[in-house]
């Protein structure tokens, strides 16, 4: 991998974006895989997790090569300390030392980029572009069924956002071929949710299941009537040399994993 040295703050060319996004002028964003980094090890190669074990330097430079994708510079990305919580945070600045604790970063601020860090969970996008308001969601099962997306939505609502205008998309995540659960977590998740029951199918054994969390998530903001919400279809688990994916981490019985972010920013 390149040496510290020589790190250059290139754009990534690998990234994924979404049609729905792409069509609204005046909205950049990306959901960024594992390409066009320069970690190494469990960690190649765009890690952007500040609280990995990877170097310090080298995430860094990951994150730069984000910003600079984006079009902004490597301090006016904002990404949160992520607690699996309901709670979105509205910004109009870049975050100093102490970032805070959240699931979801919300602007109208031009020329400040926002993001999610995940490695399964589901990064969520939105944008109502009329009002100029954008917003990014980390949501997992527990933040889905804690109300982080309706939470996000409410807050783009305190800046002008109107959720019948909003476009919605979840990024890479991990699909239920490859989420197995527990009965008692699936039980957990329809205690929250009314409606969660259908999103789990039979697993291997009675104990078991199989978890369709894109299906949860897309279903909570449908429900709350956005007026699009869409799922690029890619899965984290499935697709090694694309994504990071903690479970497939977990199952390996490796030390540690890398994140990778979503973001998005307008003008």
């Amino acid at each position: 991998m390149q040496d510290p040295d020589t790190f250059t703050a290139r754009p990534v060319a690998d990234v994924l974006h979404s049609a729905a996004l792409g069509t609204l002028g005046g909205v950049r964003h990306g959901f960024f895989g594992r390409r066009g980094g320069v970690s190494d090890g469990l960690y190649a190669d765009l890690n952007v997790g500040i609280g990995s074990s990877d170097d310090p330097a080298r995430v860094r430079e990951n994150r730069a090569r984000v910003a600079a994708t984006l079009g902004v510079a490597p301090d006016r990305l904002a990404t949160p300390v992520q607690v699996h919580s309901p709670t979105a945070v509205i910004v109009d600045a870049p975050f100093g030392a102490e970032r805070p604790r959240a699931d979801a970063v919300v602007t109208g601020t031009p020329g400040l980029a926002v993001g999610v860090l995940t490695a399964d969970c589901g990064p969520v996008l939105f944008a109502d572009r009329e009002a100029g308001v954008v917003a990014a969601a980390h949501a997992g099962w527990r933040g889905a069924t804690g109300g982080v997306l309706e939470a996000t939505l409410e807050a783009m609502e305190r800046l002008g956002a109107r959720r019948e205008r909003v476009v919605a998309v979840l990024g890479p995540t991990i699909t239920q071929p490859n989420y197995e659960v527990d009965a008692a977590m699936s039980e957990a998740v329809a205690a929250g949710d009314r409606d969660a029951a259908t999103f789990f199918a039979p697993g291997v054994s009675p104990d078991k299941r199989q978890f369709d969390l894109p299906g949860l998530i897309l279903m909570r903001l449908r429900r709350a009537g956005v007026a699009s919400a869409g799922f690029v279809g890619r899965c984290t688990y499935g697709a090694e040399r694309d994504w990071f994916s903690y479970r497939r981490t977990t199952h390996r019985g490796e030390p540690d994993y890398g994140r990778q972010i979503a973001a998005i920013v307008l003008g």
